[in-house]
């Protein structure tokens, strides 16, 4: 039996399809102080999930196989039906599988821990000793925390690469894997996605995977996006097949590839798909005087565009009418998105999180500005992406990003926490569009968590949610 058909099987089997289901809930395992099997090497160790019925236990699931670890943090995510009104008994058995051999029937029994689903739900986190045959305890552990579903079963594709990888091994190359963790209400961290090894291999690209909007947004669509665009003369005449501007008839200019990669990735997050555009570094119709947070479309009072399609024929339609100045200022950008954020930051919900997305050739001209307002914006609920277009000095970017050090504004002041992701084009330019996507948007989701975690907000169920959304006539 496959063992997609494995939990359907004890549903049937444990009659849980009569009843409806209150909700799922996801179950993560892991274990510590497992006893080696001899000197020479640890275990393999594997859990089995199993059900009762009628007295009698029945498989539903079971993890991956670790091999030689003494304290396992397992990838595998058990999704079981929940139904407050019933006793759900489970057991969680430990198996040492011999290497080469994924079955249990040549495995050595480890331990086992019973308990029902109620226990893991109203404590969330729990954590018993493992007892052995004759129900005597070791020093061995099994933790199983629980998260129930907001019944949101969108998924999304990740795809992740490497690139210079430390050589950890004395004969041959490192053999990678990567390991995507997230963080909880209470800051402790739970493994969201263990990829696959590539062995010898300083520069891996592992197999792409799907994860829940559970797991990267707590189902919550309706997080803002702001997109700013880099107008300054630096980019070149747009008319100049060497601009970085330039609107080729058949093929986009960096500004677009950009655009449309992270845009077409984060449009699905925001409900409306309505996107204010703004530009900076330009000479504006009519009286020509320099602007460093116009709307893209001109219309100041509503600079939404209908999606990001609807972001790229603004720019297209906006080129020819403006003249490219300078200099590149960003921090009134950041500032604008800031002021937004605030207003969202002072009500009692805070429903909304700001993304800023800036476009830019960067050579930055305003580095103490644009340092104090990241430094301001910090508190407030936003993130700043910024993607360098072309082959300028990104030294500048590469500190705001602060992933060599704390960023802090020019009087000294230390940023709350790490709002700014910054990479650079160039470094995906013959890579596909959803490489790029990806690394900008890798920090996004801690960054969510980081907020409101330090405010005290606790993510809504999609029932409250929709009970307190106000909608326009």
């Amino acid at each position: 039996m496959k063992m997609s058909n494995i939990y359907e099987s004890a549903e049937a089997t444990l009659g849980f399809i009569s009843s409806p289901c209150l909700t799922k809930v996801e179950l993560r395992v892991a274990c510590r102080g497992i006893s080696d099997r001899d000197a020479l090497s640890k275990p393999d160790p594997c859990v089995v999930l199993k059900m009762q019925s009628h007295g009698q236990w029945f498989e539903v699931d079971r993890t991956e196989v670790i091999r030689s670890s003494s304290s396992p943090v397992f990838s595998k995510i058990f999704l079981v039906d929940y139904y407050f009104e019933e006793v759900q008994r489970l057991r969680f058995e430990l198996h040492d599988i011999s290497s080469g051999n994924n079955g249990l029937r040549d495995a050595d029994f480890l331990g086992a821990m019973e308990c029902t689903l109620g226990q893991i739900v109203s404590q969330r986190k729990l954590t018993k000793a493992l007892l052995k045959q004759g129900n005597t305890s070791g020093k061995s552990s099994i933790m199983v925390t629980a998260e129930e579903l907001s019944g949101n079963d969108d998924y999304v594709e990740l795809s992740f690469s490497a690139r210079k990888l430390d050589d950890k091994d004395f004969f041959s190359k490192s053999d990678p894997f990567l390991e995507i963790f997230r963080v909880n209400d209470d800051g402790t961290e739970s493994l969201v996605h263990r990829t696959e090894t590539v062995m010898n291999n300083l520069s891996p690209v592992w197999k792409s995977f799907k994860v829940s909007l559970n797991t990267l947004c707590s189902g919550d669509h309706d997080r803002e996006l702001k997109v700013a665009i880099d107008f300054t003369a630096s980019n070149g005449d747009p008319r100049n097949s060497c601009s970085l501007h330039y609107i080729h008839p058949y093929q986009p200019n960096e500004y677009l590839k950009a655009l449309v990669a992270v845009g077409e990735i984060c449009q699905d997050y925001d409900s409306d798909k309505m996107f204010p555009a703004f530009g900076f570094g330009a000479l504006i119709p009519p009286d020509f005087k320099v602007s460093h947070d116009f709307a893209v479309n001109f219309d100041e009072d509503n600079p939404e565009c209908a999606g990001i399609q609807g972001v790229v024929e603004a720019y297209q339609n906006c080129l020819p009418k403006i003249q490219l100045y300078g200099p590149t200022n960003i921090a009134p950008i950041i500032q604008k998105v800031a002021s937004s954020a605030s207003e969202e930051m002072h009500t009692k919900e805070a429903m909304e999180y700001f993304i800023l997305l800036i476009l830019t050739d960067g050579v930055i001209t305003d580095m103490a500005d644009t340092r104090e307002a990241i430094v301001h914006a910090s508190h407030l609920p936003m993130s700043v992406i910024i993607v360098g277009v072309g082959n300028a000095d990104f030294t500048d970017m590469q500190i705001l990003d602060g992933d060599d050090g704390i960023l802090r504004s020019p009087k000294g002041e230390p940023v709350l926490r790490d709002i700014v992701q910054f990479v650079p084009f160039k470094d995906f330019k013959h890579a596909s569009p959803a490489a790029l996507a990806k690394s900008v948007l890798a920090e996004v989701p801690n960054q969510v968590v980081d907020y409101y975690n330090a405010k005290g907000i606790k993510p809504k169920c999609m029932t409250d949610y929709e009970s307190t959304r106000t909608f326009s006539p």
